[in-house]
């Protein structure tokens, strides 16, 4: 077999678990600029939200000649076997912002629990007593329940005391607003509408969330959080209808991927990648190596911080505001 390879560069294979979430497209973009930067080639596969096609997808990606693999998993065990004919061939992998718990991974996202304790101190801020109803997200995703946990850090003494009272909780299955607003409409009419504060996980979520609040006329007095920095939620937060969205740049996540992957290729040990930690906080307990990016969370007052970073425009954030209500808008 005679595959031309450039001789100075690596080749990195991306398997990405679908591409109709928006975000994903961004995060691309960032991998395929660094993995060009450092003088190797990137190629890619989408497997379209079948964990069955992701397997097909990683041997594809091997058979092109992928000196390492960077893996967002559409489903965190079906991936498993794809690691190990990775590990049983040499090719490094890097598990891409979904866990993929296995020591032949290498682990790089942000911190999760840290996204959820921003959600919830943000939202407590608000409002520090009363009624609260978390919509998680998708219980096929660990994710979902390390934003949970994060979330209950924060808020536990607030239960524990009963100045907080959790009155709904549901995970929110694909992640879908559409199911969030089922979750958020059943939870207001168990509790005659007497909901103080929304821990939502995502912005998607909150999206859900904020239209079954507004169907009620309650959008904009009840605070909801969310994250990812979604375009339409940093306009909700300039209207006033979230409180926050914990941005995560998915560019800095991309670039680091990128850099690490390369590193791999290279014949660098995971443990010798600059910043790397310890970590065995998974489902099964298994130790990884592992980088945890920092995220950061929007409100009202600090919208300059994404307008500013080049990551959304103005008039988006703006449209609809009316002047003079949010300093970055005027």
């Amino acid at each position: 077999m005679s595959t031309a390879v450039l001789a100075e560069g690596k080749v990195i294979g991306v398997s990405w678990s679908n591409f109709q979430e928006e975000r994903w497209k961004t995060d691309e973009a960032a991998i395929k600029a660094q993995i060009e930067a450092d003088g190797n080639t990137y190629i890619s596969a989408d497997a379209q939200s079948s964990p069955g096609k992701q397997l097909t997808d990683v041997e594809s990606l091997i058979a092109q000649g992928a000196n390492a693999l960077i893996i967002l998993a559409q489903d965190a065990s079906a991936i498993i076997p794809a690691v190990e004919k990775a590990a049983a061939e040499g090719i490094p992998v890097v598990g891409y912002d979904r866990l993929i718990e296995h020591p032949d991974a290498f682990y790089i996202t942000f911190d999760n629990k840290e996204v959820g304790r921003l959600q919830a101190r943000a939202v407590f801020e608000v409002q520090p007593e009363g009624n609260y109803v978390f919509i998680k997200g998708s219980s096929a995703d660990p994710n979902a329940d390390f934003l949970f946990a994060g979330q209950m850090e924060v808020l536990k003494e607030a239960i524990d005391s009963g100045k907080i009272k959790n009155v709904g909780e549901a995970y929110t299955d694909g992640w879908l607003p559409a199911n969030a607003q089922r979750n958020m409409e059943q939870f207001l009419t168990a509790n005659n509408n007497e909901v103080d504060a929304v821990v939502a996980s995502n912005d998607g979520t909150a999206g859900g969330a904020i239209a079954a609040l507004e169907a009620q006329g309650l959008a904009g007095s009840v605070p909801v959080s969310g994250q990812d920095g979604d375009h339409a939620a940093l306009n909700r937060i300039a209207l006033g209808t979230q409180t926050v969205s914990v941005w995560k740049d998915a560019r800095e996540l991309g670039k680091a991927a990128a850099k690490i992957a390369g590193e791999l290729a290279e014949g660098k040990k995971m443990e010798e990648i600059e910043g790397v930690v310890k970590w065995a906080d998974g489902p099964n307990g298994v130790e990884m190596n592992a980088i945890f990016l920092s995220p950061i969370p929007i409100t009202r007052d600090n919208l300059n911080v994404v307008i500013d970073a080049g990551w959304v425009s103005k008039d988006v954030v703006c449209q609809g505001v009316k002047a003079g209500t949010v300093e970055v808008c005027g």
